[in-house]
């Protein structure tokens, strides 16, 4: 297995990341996938199969307390995730890469791009993404209530097992009469989902809800991509999606009618085909009614 050290535990202890680098021969471009919460890079096995066939070298890894990574005790803020980031970017010596933050990760993406000054970075996607700005306050009444983050940390206290599970259909728009994803996939998901620091899925779900990333994306300026089904109850895309295409004017965002907040599963294709698209050229083109597309 392949690691990086990103720092120390208060203990002394390195801190590795457990990473996937699929580095085909004909790689003219990288790319670095930053996963959602609560799982880990496996999330992203339909894209670690199909983005290295078209040239694309592409660096997938688990976030700490995730995965296969180190589970300290703490440094589960945005900015020590950020700096994770920078330390597989940095560790890999990779140049010119487009980053693609799922959900949680779209954070990384953004406090990396204002912490690190972009560093390395050619190009930023954020897919379901949890930017700007998730909480509801005063100035962003478009926020979503501080209650519904409370019973996430609620449920998670008094029965991590059985949060994860529910969690876990409503990720996919799983109801009585839609069934996007099977049984053995939910399964996969929730074994991937347990194995993580108990710890670490309390205290990144508070750096989720509650992180400010407005500013951070005053500093993007490189090309941007923009994803977000609009029948996303995880991450509501009116409290995301839309603020941060509102908040980025020049980015490309693509509206997928439908889909929840799993996409990269429910929509793989898709997702895969304008992922591979943005990196390429820069622009992913869809007809209407398919998806709408604001530039």
């Amino acid at each position: 297995m392949s690691y990086i050290k990103s720092g120390t535990d208060a203990s002394g202890n390195d801190i590795k990341l457990f990473y996937q680098d699929l580095h085909p021969a004909n790689a003219t471009s990288t790319v670095v996938l930053i996963h959602g919460w609560p799982l880990s890079s496996q999330m992203w096995d339909y894209q670690l199969a199909e983005l290295p066939s078209h040239g694309l070298r592409v660096v997938a890894y688990d976030r700490r307390g995730f995965g296969k990574s180190s589970q300290p005790w703490d440094g589960y803020d945005y900015d020590t995730l950020a700096d994770d980031l920078k330390a597989v970017l940095d560790d890999l010596d990779l140049q010119n890469v487009t980053l693609v933050g799922f959900s949680m990760g779209g954070g990384e993406v953004a406090r990396y791009m204002s912490r690190h000054g972009g560093a390395r970075v050619a190009k930023v996607a954020f897919v379901s993404a949890v930017t700007p700005y998730l909480l509801k306050t005063e100035d962003n009444p478009d926020g979503v209530d501080q209650s519904v983050f409370d019973e996430i940390t609620e449920n998670l206290l008094k029965d991590r097992a059985d949060f994860l599970q529910t969690f876990g259909k409503q990720f996919y728009g799983v109801s009585l009469l839609n069934n996007p994803v099977s049984q053995a996939h939910l399964d996969g998901d929730f074994a991937r989902a347990y194995v993580a620091s108990y710890k670490a899925t309390l205290e990144c779900a508070n750096s989720f809800a509650t992180t400010d990333f407005r500013d951070d994306l005053t500093q993007i300026q490189v090309p941007t991509l923009i994803i977000h089904g609009d029948s996303d109850k995880t991450v509501p895309i009116e409290s995301s999606g839309e603020l941060t295409a509102n908040a980025l004017p020049s980015a490309q965002y693509i509206v997928y009618e439908g889909e929840p907040h799993g996409l990269f599963v429910t929509s793989k294709d898709r997702l895969n085909e304008d992922l591979i698209s943005f990196v390429k050229e820069g622009v992913s083109v869809r007809e209407q009614p398919e998806s709408t597309i604001i530039y």
